[in-house]
């Protein structure tokens, strides 16, 4: 069963850091894109970061300057090291990932279960 399983969420205080993890798991050729999403209360989902394949990045204007992501291909991680947290960034925060589960198959989109980040004093 292939899934994506995020930890490293938490409380921390305004000013603090974080570093998500998420791990792919599971019988998988290969992995393209891998993205972080977080969806805040009474918010829509919104695109953090991504990272391709070859290490390409891009970052939501808020988070730019703040957050980085990252990942190690051999491995099937995806980290986002979360610095100069701010209240607003409260939020579940969700791995994204698209997956190729044998060399014949299409890409497909999964998403992981979310953890929690809260940035209060």
């Amino acid at each position: 069963q292939v899934r994506l399983v995020e930890s490293g969420g938490g409380l921390v205080q305004p000013g603090g850091s974080l570093r998500l993890s998420c791990a792919a798991s599971g019988s998988i050729f290969s992995i393209n894109y891998m993205r972080w999403y977080r969806q805040a209360p009474g918010k829509e989902r919104e695109l953090v970061a991504a990272v391709s394949r070859g290490g390409g990045t891009n970052y939501a204007d808020s988070v730019t300057g703040r957050f980085t992501i990252s990942r190690e291909n051999a491995k099937k991680m995806v980290y986002l090291q979360m610095n100069s947290l701010k209240p607003e960034d409260t939020a579940v925060y969700y791995c994204n990932a698209d997956l190729q589960l044998n060399f014949y198959g299409s890409y497909t989109n999964y998403w992981g279960q979310g953890t929690q980040v809260t940035v209060s004093s």
